[in-house]
């Protein structure tokens, strides 16, 4: 960051002195993690002319937040509002997630509050800081609530907001509620991202149910997805280790025909099992598809 710093300098004259340019550079600097940095360029910037915004107040909340600096975040709402200038949802939403960091839940419930007493309506980010708030203390129930009230306002969860709750869950009131929510997120039609569907399959087969691990695969692949290598090996040795082999065999079937080469770890789980299971002829099968796809990848490649 020093020598970043002795670019700017050097180079001070050719950057426009307005505050998106600024911004950007900010930014850059937050990106290091680097509170002390981030604050040195905001003052030494703003000695040379540059004129901080609301913008620019969010990226050095936010850098505070980060660092676990929350009273330096609130010191720096109070700044902004001081200068005249009013506290976006960005704003608040951050702060709340800073609560949240620092493991104070009922800051981060005032915090959220003071969203619709500014004038905003809270948004899906906005939600889900307050549920982490509340899920990284161990108040499932709440989390819970809040979650009742966010779908109640019309506002759906996403991914951010699964992934929060099932953490949230699992380390709560157990596997139950995981498994509770999984069926909700499965009949709102909902598609997790790659990391909630690891941690699911993951949760799932610690929890001696690698049959709800294929039911999500399944889903996954009906819904048009292809989910990702870990989550496939941590589904094949769940399979294998309870006598599924078949099944397990059936997954690594399905990736290869959509394209993909399942992992080298993965395929000596598999290989191991088929093995020992005496599926040699399942396994040969296997082979020759990748050899297939290897084939038909090497033939596009030199067209």
């Amino acid at each position: 960051m020093a020598e970043a710093r002795a670019v700017f300098r050097r180079f001070f004259s050719r950057y426009p002195h307005d505050a998106r340019t600024f911004n950007v550079l900010l930014l850059g600097f937050k990106e290091s993690g680097d509170v002390s940095a981030v604050d040195s360029f905001y003052y030494e910037s703003v000695a040379r002319g540059f004129e901080p915004n609301e913008v620019t107040f969010n990226i050095r909340i936010d850098a505070y937040c980060k660092s676990r600096q929350f009273s330096g975040a609130l010191g720096l709402l109070k700044q902004m509002e001081v200068k005249g200038m009013r506290p976006t949802l960005e704003t608040l939403t951050t702060l709340v997630h800073g609560a949240c960091i620092a493991k104070n839940p009922s800051q981060a419930r005032h915090l959220f509050d003071e969203i619709s007493v500014r004038g905003f309506r809270p948004d899906v980010a906005a939600y889900n800081a307050l549920l982490g708030a509340f899920t990284r203390t161990g108040d499932v129930e709440s989390a819970l609530d809040l979650m009742g009230a966010m779908e109640n306002e019309g506002i759906e969860p996403d991914d951010v907001t699964y992934h929060t709750m099932f953490r949230g869950l699992s380390r709560g009131v157990g596997f139950g509620g995981v498994l509770e929510l999984y069926r909700r997120m499965v009949e709102k039609g909902f598609v997790p991202e790659t990391r909630t569907v690891v941690m699911l399959v993951k949760l799932f087969c610690e929890n001696g149910r690698s049959d709800v691990g294929v039911e999500l695969w399944g889903y996954l692949i009906q819904k048009g997805y292809c989910p990702h290598g870990h989550a496939l090996v941590l589904l094949a040795t769940g399979l294998c280790c309870t006598g599924r082999v078949d099944e397990a065999y059936e997954c690594f079937r399905q990736v290869v025909e959509r394209g993909r080469r399942p992992s080298e770890s993965g395929l000596r789980v598999l290989e191991g099992f088929l093995a020992k299971s005496g599926e040699h002829e399942k396994l040969r099968e296997l082979y020759q598809m990748m050899n297939t796809l290897q084939a038909n990848s090497d033939s596009y490649n030199s067209s």
